[in-house]
């Protein structure tokens, strides 16, 4: 057995050590190889996509194209934004776009707006000096536009600056994600740049409570199918979206169109990230995975997610995770500090007494405490 192990934490990482009379397992992904050449990769399916004409043709139909909209993951995501935009910059601009066509909008969905050191590792130092780059603001009515209702009579609002674009295109990576069953794809519109109304609606109580709201779940996922509905009523023209490893480097790219894309990064982690355990553990120690995954305590309860799977009932969660940024919205931090019971707590979510920002991830974190106690 290992007697010490190195887990992810900000960005040095934290050695842990074991004691030998410990019966510790230790769980890691399968190694995913990173791209020895990504942003040729990146060119490479953007002229060979899937369920897509290529966006080389996609361009050459557009009449008129004035505006071109990228938008890209935000600050709290480790994805290498910048080498999928590399690819995709030298691609358009060879198809004739030029470069102040061309703005990067931020998806930051409800989290604060990604700043000026943030935003130039996001993209890329030569493209931060080239391109114009906007940050989504979910509460900012004025940067809104109102699309319609989805089936179950939910409000959209979608970032006006996506909307008046004539080529629209996604940005994303794609991962187990503890309530959407995966990130990317739909998830860069809702929650994304979508307006405060609808990732409040997204992210409802009743949708948060499905059994269906879990790592890994997709198909029958109610935020899914809400974040999928939308995002086929202001399609993008085009979506990059990539995996990416333990030491967030690109290893698959795919592109075209968003289901295709999607799907089949879904099916590629789906094989290569979960482990089976054949019964739940006493003590269950899980982290974010450092940098940025773990700058603060909202972004945290997504290991405490993973330590749920894990933990057998009455057991014991331990949650390393730097939280270098604090505790996270203000929403959350107010809901955290509001010396209210989980239980109680969580019962008001549920009855919708309580409607406000964030309350999602305390309604996950007061599930868990149901289960386990949290370090």
């Amino acid at each position: 057995m290992k007697t010490i192990v190195k887990v992810d934490y900000g960005k040095k990482g934290l050695e842990i050590k074991l004691n030998p009379a410990w019966n510790v397992t230790v769980l890691c992904p399968v190694e995913q190889k990173k791209l020895l050449n990504p942003v040729g990769e990146i060119q490479k399916v953007i002229k060979n996509p899937a369920g897509s004409d290529s966006l080389k043709k996609i361009v050459e139909n557009k009449r008129n194209l004035k505006k071109i909209c990228i938008v890209v993951s935000d600050a709290t995501r480790p994805l290498p934004s910048y080498l999928i935009l590399e690819g995709l910059i030298k691609e358009l601009n060879s198809y004739g776009i030029k470069d102040n066509q061309i703005s990067i909008l931020i998806a930051t969905g409800l989290h604060r707006p990604s700043q000026e050191d943030e935003i130039e590792r996001i993209i890329g130092r030569s493209l931060r000096n080239r391109l114009k780059v906007i940050n989504h603001v979910a509460t900012d009515k004025n940067s809104m536009r109102f699309i319609g209702t989805t089936s179950n009579k939910s409000p959209i609002f979608i970032n006006k600056n996506y909307c008046e674009s004539e080529l629209k295109i996604l940005c994303g990576y794609v991962e187990p994600h503890f309530f959407f069953g995966f990130s990317g794809g739909r998830k860069s519109i809702s929650p994304g740049i979508a307006g405060i109304e609808t990732i409040q609606a997204s992210h409802s109580a009743n949708h948060i409570a499905s059994p269906n709201s879990r790592f890994g779940i997709y198909k029958n996922n109610p935020l899914h199918r809400h974040a999928t509905e939308i995002a086929k009523k202001i399609s993008p023209d085009f979506t990059v979206n990539v995996c990416i490893n333990a030491k967030h480097q690109i290893t698959v790219v795919a592109a075209g169109d968003l289901e295709k894309v999607h799907e089949h990064l879904v099916n590629f982690q789906l094989k290569k990230i979960f482990k089976g355990i054949s019964e739940p553990y006493d003590i269950v120690v899980c982290g974010n995975g450092g940098y940025p995954l773990d700058m603060n305590l909202y972004q945290a309860v997504k290991s405490m997610a993973i330590g749920e799977i894990a933990v057998t009932n009455g057991g014991t969660i331990i949650s390393v995770n730097e939280c270098a940024d604090g505790i996270g919205g203000e929403k959350f931090r107010e809901l955290i500090f509001s010396g209210m019971d989980p239980k109680a707590l969580c019962n008001k979510i549920l009855n919708s007494e309580i409607v406000i920002p964030d309350q999602w991830e305390i309604q996950i974190l007061t599930r868990i405490l149901k289960k386990a106690e949290i370090y």
